[in-house]
């Protein structure tokens, strides 16, 4: 790919310059949105349109064509918004990422949030975009260094695996978003916050992510009191930088927080084009809409390079079976579930190892490697198991040799999971050895961890 010129992005944002606009007129205000006449023929769905009201410019996007109208979702409530005021048609607008928005914190529409100038890349990219050729796409790459020694293990992630973080709200999933955006092994790494609180974003850049996290980041933000349009597009923005990384053969690293929300703003949007809410509160596009943005993250192809995606959820009373926890269980590489109670005693992060699942696995691990983490769920499987007769005091040392494992080893293990890994993946294994090892009469010498560690996980 030949690379770009300093003062291509300028020349691109000069010739987009359009002197001459479409005008049409409100005739209906009804129900949130705006009706206009006049540009029938020249409208199409999802263009932009400014409505000059009373005040402050008005701008929306179009949701419907009927006949000779179009029908406006606003960016803002329509206060101000009077009967034949004017209406110029903008074209929808894509993004155009550069390479020197790395370290830059920006809106769904690429402006700058950080008070410094910036300018956009040389070619526009739409919002929606196909997936690669599924035919042609490259399976899974290396296993990636995490930054914390329960995922190097148990809960694997390989380059281009996409996995969902589920999570209720307070249990510590922007913290570990922010520790994988610090140390996770990637070229650029794109962070979306969809909905975001205003006073978070701040927080999450200065606090969690830090100044070494956003040397190699970029941050999309749409914070909550931004339209339903604006939320929504914050993912697809994202998902856009991402892409034009991963083209340029870049192992791009996709943390989006939170689809709930994405999924939220397009109910929204749904609604007020008049699809009915039918999947429990969701309209019936909404599992669609996440899918299709879901299949753009993963190994590219040719020449490209990856996207590897963290695609959290908000899950409210730890209910895995509502609908966007549901979709996206379906179509992601696995899952990684926080669990109130363990953060509420202390351990950080509060992963489910048990209820977490990677589907990289078996493959992005050794035989022997493979026979490590089969022990260490299997000893964790024993104690939860038997976790409230241990705590009540009534069972009686001696009387199953597997509980008294389990009983030896849990302290040491569930350390372990919270464990930054600072090193390599292979360090995580030979830590997590050491501690099955001192399991009396469970653990044989055989399985050693070798020090050829699999590149790939196809």
């Amino acid at each position: 790919m030949n690379k770009p010129l300093p003062f291509d992005g300028l020349t691109a944002q000069i010739t987009d310059l359009n002197p001459v606009r479409a005008i049409g007129r409100v005739t209906r205000v009804e129900g949130g949105v705006i009706h206009v006449s006049g540009l029938a023929g020249k409208a199409r769905i999802g263009d932009l349109v400014v409505v000059y009201r009373q005040g402050d410019p008005l701008s929306g996007e179009v949701l419907q064509l009927e006949g000779d109208i179009l029908v406006l979702l606003p960016d803002q409530a329509p206060e101000g918004v009077a009967l034949q005021d004017r209406a110029a048609l903008l074209e929808a607008r894509g993004i155009a990422p550069s390479d020197a928005w790395i370290g830059r914190v920006i809106d769904p529409f690429g402006n700058p949030l950080d008070g410094k100038p910036l300018l956009r890349g040389a070619q526009a990219r739409a919002l929606r975009r196909a997936p690669p050729d599924p035919a042609a796409r490259r399976g899974f790459g290396e296993r990636l260094n995490t930054g914390m020694a329960g995922l190097n293990t148990l809960l694997p992630v390989v380059q281009g695996q996409r996995i969902g973080l589920f999570a209720g709200s307070g249990v510590g999933k922007s913290s570990l978003l922010g520790h994988l955006a610090q140390h996770m092994t990637a070229d650029v790494v794109v962070i979306a916050m969809v909905g975001e609180r205003g006073r978070e974003l701040r927080h999450f850049i200065e606090q969690v992510l830090g100044p070494n996290g956003l040397k190699r980041a970029i941050v999309v933000c749409a914070t909550s009191d931004q339209s339903p349009l604006i939320r929504r597009r914050c993912a697809w923005a994202a998902m856009s930088v991402a892409e034009h990384f991963r083209d340029q053969g870049q192992s791009v690293l996709l943390l989006a927080d939170s689809i709930t929300r994405f999924a939220e703003a397009h109910r929204e949007v749904a609604v007020a084009a008049g699809e009915a809410p039918v999947l429990r509160g969701y309209p019936p596009s909404t599992a669609h809409l996440i899918m299709s943005l879901c299949e753009r993250a993963g190994p590219g192809h040719g020449g490209q390079g990856d996207i590897t995606g963290v695609f959290s959820v908000l899950v409210a009373g730890s209910d895995m079976d509502e609908p966007i926890a549901d979709i996206l269980r379906g179509v992601l590489d696995g899952h990684v579930i926080l669990d109130r109670a363990i953060a509420e005693r202390g351990r950080y992060p509060a992963i489910d190892v048990l209820r977490s699942v990677s589907r990289s696995l078996p493959d992005a691990a050794t035989e022997d490697e493979n026979a490590l983490l089969s022990k260490a769920r299997h000893l964790l499987s024993v104690y939860d198991r038997n976790v409230m007769m241990i705590r009540a005091g009534l069972y009686s040392t001696g009387s199953d040799p597997e509980i008294d494992a389990a009983i030896q080893i849990w302290t040491e293990l569930d350390s372990f999971l919270a464990k930054v890994e600072r090193q390599s993946v292979a360090n995580s294994f030979t830590q997590l050895e050491l501690i099955l090892r001192r399991v009396r009469g469970s653990f044989g010498s055989g399985n050693s961890v070798p020090t050829q560690r699999p590149t790939s996980a196809a």
